[in-house]
C-alpha cells in the first residue's frame, strides 16, 4: 500500500517550487484580467514578473479586516471572487463576519491529503462532527473523506447521546472533528456502556490537539493527527506519522499553496525558523487569495518530513498575531466582543479569557461595572453566546482590576501540556 497520496508529495523541493509558481503567473495573468478588485488590491502587477518569492513579496499582505472592509464595500465577496467558476455552488459565513466560498471541483479545501496520511482510506465508515451549520468546516472533511472514497456521517455539532449511538450502530473505523470533542463523546460512552471501539484513526482541526490529549487517545487505542484548515484557505498543513502511529516533527504544508512568514505587523518575510504571522497564497482559480494573512503564528522548520514528503513544514499553530482567538473551531474577535458591549451600557471595560477545562476550550467574559451600575450577568451571558455562537459565562469583576493592556481577548491556554 502506497505510503503517499500521489507523486506530487514526493517532487523534489526545487520542481515544486518551479511548477507552484508557474501555476501562479497563469493563474494571475487570468484572474487579474477577471477579476478588477483583485488587480486593484494588488496594484495592478505583472503576472509573468511573479516568478519566485522575492517578488511574490512585493505584493501586498491580505488580511481579515482589509477583507472584510473589501467584502463590506462589494458584497459577498470583495470582487476577490470569479463569480462564473462558482455557479452552482455554495457560499459559507463565518464569523466577522466574512463570506467564503466553496471552492471548485472533488475536494476543493484539499482535505484529501490530511486524512491519507492519517490512515484513511476507500471503504472507511466516517463519523464527522465538524459543523455543517453557515461555516464550511464540516464540508472541508466530508468532501475530503468522499473523494478517497469513504462513506461519511455527517453527525455535526452537539447532541452527543444521539451521536454514541450513531457510532455504536454504524461503527465507523474514523472521526474527523474537533480535539476535544471525541473525548466528550468516549466519556458518555463510558457513562452509558456504549462500545465506541470501532474507532481506530482520527483526523481533528479547529483546535489545538494537546500532547496529553492526544496520550488519552492512544491509551483507548485511537491514532489521532491534527490537520491545520481555515475557512477561507482550506486545509494548509497535516500532520504525517511513523509506522508505529508517532506522529512526526511539524506539520507538512499542502500541495498548490505558497506559504511564507512575515514579522507581526509587517508584509516583510522572517527568515526561515523566525515565528511570525502565516501568510498563504492559494492557487484556488475560483477564490483566488494572493497574500492571504491568516493573522495565526507559526515557523518554518528546516528539512522535510522523515514520511518522504517534500513539501515544506511549519511547526503548527503557535497562537495569534492578533487578538482574534479560535475556540471550539470558531473565531472570535474583538468587535464582536465591541458589539456585545454597546448593548450593555452597564459594563464599563471587559475582557474574554479563553482558557483550558479538563482538555476543552472555555471562556468567560470578565467585566467592570460602570459606576454606579450592577450589570446583569445573565442577560450578558446571553447576548454573549448568541453573537460568538459559542458558551461562555460571564463573571463581574472590580472596578479597575482588568490589567490595562490593551487587550480585548487574552488566551491563556497552556500549548505545551
Amino acid at each position: 500500500m502506497s505510503h503517499h497520496f500521489d507523486d506530487r508529495e514526493t517532487r523534489s523541493p526545487e520542481i515544486r517550487e518551479r511548477q507552484t509558481f508557474e501555476a501562479l503567473r497563469s493563474l494571475l495573468t487570468t484572474s487579474l484580467a477577471r477579476l478588477p478588485a483583485l488587480k486593484s488590491w494588488l496594484g495592478d502587477p505583472d503576472p509573468e514578473k511573479i516568478a519566485d518569492r522575492g517578488a511574490l513579496a512585493q505584493l501586498p499582505v491580505l488580511r481579515k479586516p482589509d477583507l472584510m472592509a473589501l467584502q463590506m464595500d462589494n458584497p459577498p465577496f470583495g470582487g476577490l471572487a470569479d463569480p462564473q467558476a462558482l455557479a452552482g455552488n455554495r457560499v459559507f459565513l463565518s464569523p466577522g463576519p466574512v463570506w467564503e466560498p466553496q471552492g471548485l471541483g472533488v475536494d476543493p479545501w484539499q482535505s484529501a491529503r490530511a486524512l491519507f496520511a492519517a490512515g484513511f482510506r476507500s471503504g472507511d465508515i466516517v463519523h464527522n462532527s465538524l459543523a455543517y451549520h453557515m461555516t464550511p468546516g464540516g464540508f472541508i472533511l466530508d468532501e475530503g473523506a468522499r473523494a478517497l472514497g469513504c462513506l461519511v456521517f455527517p453527525a455535526g455539532v452537539g447532541n452527543t447521546e444521539a451521536q454514541v449511538d450513531a457510532v455504536v450502530q454504524l461503527k465507523p473505523s474514523g472521526y474527523t472533528g474537533t480535539p476535544d470533542y471525541l473525548k466528550t463523546m468516549l466519556e458518555k460512552a463510558d457513562e452509558t456502556g456504549s462500545d465506541l471501539s470501532s474507532i481506530r484513526r482520527a483526523l481533528v482541526s479547529g483546535g489545538a490537539l494537546f500532547p496529553s490529549l492526544r496520550q488519552y487517545y492512544a491509551n483507548r487505542g485511537i491514532n489521532v493527527l491534527q490537520a491545520y484548515a481555515t475557512a477561507d484557505l482550506g486545509v494548509i498543513a497535516y500532520e504525517s506519522a511513523d509506522n508505529d502511529s508517532a506522529p512526526h516533527p511539524g506539520m507538512i504544508v499542502n500541495e498548490n499553496l505558497i506559504v511564507e512568514i512575515v514579522r507581526p505587523g509587517t508584509d516583510d518575510p522572517a527568515p526561515d525558523g523566525e515565528v511570525g504571522e502565516l501568510v498563504v497564497t492559494t492557487l484556488n482559480p475560483g477564490y483566488p487569495l494572493v497574500r492571504f494573512g491568516t493573522g495565526d503564528l507559526s515557523a518554518i522548520m528546516p528539512g522535510t518530513s522523515p514520511c518522504g514528503r517534500t513539501a515544506p513544514r511549519i511547526q503548527g499553530w503557535m497562537g495569534r498575531a492578533d487578538q482574534r482567538t479560535k475556540v471550539k473551531g470558531m473565531f472570535i474577535d474583538p468587535k464582536q466582543v465591541a458589539d456585545l458591549l454597546k448593548l450593555h451600557p452597564g459594563i464599563a471595560r471587559a475582557r474574554l479569557v479563553v482558557s483550558r477545562v479538563s482538555d476543552a476550550d472555555a471562556m468567560v467574559l470578565k467585566v467592570e461595572p460602570a459606576a454606579g451600575a450592577t450589570p446583569d450577568t445573565a442577560a450578558i451571558e446571553a447576548n454573549l453566546n448568541a453573537i460568538t455562537k459559542l458558551r461562555g459565562s460571564v463573571e463581574a469583576v472590580t472596578p479597575g482590576s482588568l490589567p490595562n493592556d490593551g487587550k480585548v481577548i487574552a488566551d491563556e491556554r497552556d500549548y505545551s501540556a
